[in-house]
């Protein structure tokens, strides 16, 4: 009960800034619905865009490398993804809003160049989309397998942290920066350097989103509330994934099931969420350019990005509580523990 309330102190000033930044999102979202009736729909889109984009490889191994870091220098490590997803979605942030005004010069005088950008826009964003689902998959198939070699008393920690450290591309490409990282806030540039790469699919939905928001002749407020929105989906799911690996860790020093199943966990979501979202736009693409009709397609074009938002959210909290039960249910942090299976 102590941990517990430790806890909710030192993770509860990152999670009133979350709840200022979808407050202030959703609000420009409430104010653009008066003239804009199609935004909450797309708003929603852009909220869950931000949401699975915290699960990409990167971010978790950014997070994770760093909270241990911390938490072996007996460090604070409740904000590692709050300031993280802050530097990351400034970047967003900015490329959104510069790209959407853009679009309006780009809409009257290259009319052409804007209906190509789209399409481009979209087979780039689901063709990610599916590569990062798949490189996913192939973690979550090892994080299975030590899993499961856990009841025999097999599992190999050093190899687990590896396999960790390994995830994502920018995570390597930046990992000599983490040693100069000693407190939470020190993560703020390293998500920066990190929004700058634009290597993820949901950074390109995002962009697009934003351009056809304001090729739709949508109001200032309704365009950049697609990116705030994206920053608190992201920022909430950083925040608590900080949170939840530093308790997951603690945890490990008993036994590392705890840890390994909510990397599963995480890992899975991102998988499901990747495969739905670029199979649903390369489809559309696929569908559109050549003129596809019949029963598959015409459903396909038939799926509206207003309700794909809120279906995303479904299945993050559907998998999510699944997970939780199979965990309760099952009681499987005792039973590997004690070797019973």
């Amino acid at each position: 009960m102590k941990g517990r309330i430790d806890v909710l102190k030192k993770s509860l000033p990152y999670y009133i800034g979350s709840l200022l930044l979808h407050l202030l999102g959703f609000s420009l979202l409430i104010f653009a619905a008066r003239t804009n009736p199609f935004i909450p729909g797309l708003g929603m889109v852009a909220y869950t865009l931000g949401l699975r984009h915290a699960f990409d490889a990167d971010h978790i191994a950014a997070i994770d490398n760093t909270v241990r870091k911390l938490m072996q220098q007996n460090q604070n490590s409740m904000g590692v993804g709050f300031y993280f997803s802050l530097g990351h979605s400034s970047v967003v942030f900015l490329m959104a809003a510069a790209l959407a005004f853009s679009v309006h010069w780009a809409q009257q005088h290259l009319p052409l160049l804007s209906r190509v950008g789209g399409v481009i826009g979209a087979t780039v964003s689901g063709s990610f989309l599916l590569v990062i689902a798949f490189i996913n998959l192939f973690i979550l198939i090892d994080l299975q397998k030590l899993f499961l070699r856990l009841k025999q008393h097999a599992f190999d920690q050093k190899q687990f942290d590896q396999m960790l450290q390994s995830r994502g591309f920018l995570s390597r490409m930046f990992r000599p920066l983490f040693a100069f990282i000693s407190q939470s806030w020190h993560v703020l540039p390293l998500g920066f350097l990190f929004g700058l790469g634009f290597d993820t699919a949901t950074e390109i939905s995002l962009l697009a989103l934003s351009a056809e928001s304001a090729r739709a002749h949508m109001s200032i407020a309704a365009v950049l509330a697609l990116p705030l929105l994206f920053a608190a989906g992201m920022n909430v799911m950083d925040t608590t994934d900080s949170v939840m690996m530093t308790r997951a860790y603690r945890w490990a020093l008993d036994t590392p099931v705890r840890k390994v199943y909510y990397n599963l966990t995480v890992t899975a979501i991102s998988v499901l969420a990747a495969l739905l979202i670029g199979s649903i736009e390369l489809s559309q693409v696929v569908s559109e350019q050549f003129h596809l009709q019949g029963g598959f397609w015409n459903w396909v074009q038939a799926i509206d990005l207003n309700w794909m938002g809120y279906g995303l959210i479904f299945l993050f909290l559907a998998v999510w509580l699944i997970s939780y039960l199979i965990w309760k249910i099952f009681r499987i942090d005792r039973r590997w523990s004690q070797n019973v299976l």
